[in-house]
């Protein structure tokens, strides 16, 4: 007997596949990360992250336009000062690297969203996220410097901060600064489940942040605690988080669920370096389909739950989509 359930049906063109589609993706989706550095005329390929680049503002600006142009709607800036120091001061910095490129940007493509991430590591000459005493990274001083850094963001003209350092308190913190400071409507994009993941490696290259001790497993979660996760995004929404977001993404498929399932806001995922360099690599050997394998990933991410997917792919998939 032929059965009477035939699912084949609904599969058989491109046309009826896309008419039945659960789960679409489309450049509004986006998020690309940019890394500025000081200087001018730089523009030095990061070796781990083929296609990703340390850039100079002016550099910055151009790249910011063709991801616009691209119809990705906004960017998150990562900088690298040329100086660090015990406290991160070039973070803060209305001078800094980060700031500058945030008024450039604004001024030439004022559509682009630009977030910003509001860290330390990036500006420490230790690597870590906050104040070190006795090798230990201080909290609540950490969140005094966090706050002094997402509001010089938002005196530079940023649409929105990320904090993405993983102290206890720190979105209430930069809340209170940003409301402080006429700033009420500038929404928080926490980086509210970031796991300790390898995953981050070629991110350090990146951003030049690698730890110079130790690891950041004090304050960044465990790979194995799944409702730990729910509890970190519950605080943080607790505190004013407008979005939450799950680092990294692919690992994290099962949280990123949870979470959209959990609570009533925007969910984003970090599809990190390590995730997007494996991919590249595996391409450059020809072992993968790299734009099948590329797209299949951000689709898995965005299923999950995921509304909004910070990725290093964002130009390349944005193309496909804009076929």
């Amino acid at each position: 007997m032929f059965p009477i359930h035939r699912p084949r049906r609904l599969r058989k063109s491109e046309t009826i596949r896309r008419m039945v589609r659960e789960t679409s993706l489309s450049p509004d989706n986006f998020i690309y990360p940019l890394f500025v550095t000081f200087g001018k005329g730089v523009r030095k390929e990061i070796s781990s992250m083929p296609g990703c680049y340390q850039e100079s503002v002016d550099k910055i600006v151009r790249h910011a336009k063709e991801v616009c142009l691209l119809g990705i709607p906004s960017v998150i800036l990562f900088g690298i000062p040329e100086h660090k120091d015990e406290t991160g001061s070039g973070a803060y910095d209305e001078h800094g690297v980060v700031q500058k490129a945030i008024r450039a940007i604004k001024d030439k493509i004022p559509e682009l969203l630009v977030i910003t991430d509001v860290c330390m590591c990036e500006y420490t000459s230790h690597g870590h996220c906050g104040i070190i005493k006795d090798g230990d990274v201080l909290n609540d001083l950490t969140l005094e410097l966090l706050a002094k850094e997402a509001v010089s963001h938002a005196r530079a003209g940023a649409d929105m901060v990320a904090p993405s350092d993983m102290m206890d308190g720190r979105v209430g913190a930069i809340r209170l600064a940003l409301d402080d400071d006429g700033f009420e409507e500038i929404p928080i994009m926490s980086y509210a489940a970031k796991y300790a993941s390898a995953f981050y490696g070629p991110f350090r290259e990146a951003a030049e942040s690698t730890p110079q001790f130790g690891d950041r497993r004090s304050y960044q979660m465990d790979p194995a605690n799944r409702r730990e996760a729910l509890k970190e995004v519950a605080l943080d929404i607790e505190e004013g988080a407008d979005i939450v977001m799950v680092k990294p993404a692919l690992s994290y498929l099962d949280i990123i669920s949870d979470v959209k399932d959990s609570f009533d806001v925007p969910v984003g995922a970090y599809n990190v370096s390590g995730e997007y360099s494996l991919v590249k690599a595996a391409g450059k050997l020809g072992w993968v389909d790299e734009k099948r394998i590329m797209m299949e990933i951000l689709v898995s991410i965005k299923r999950a739950g995921a509304d909004l997917i910070l990725t290093y792919f964002a130009k390349e998939a944005a193309k496909i989509l804009n076929k």
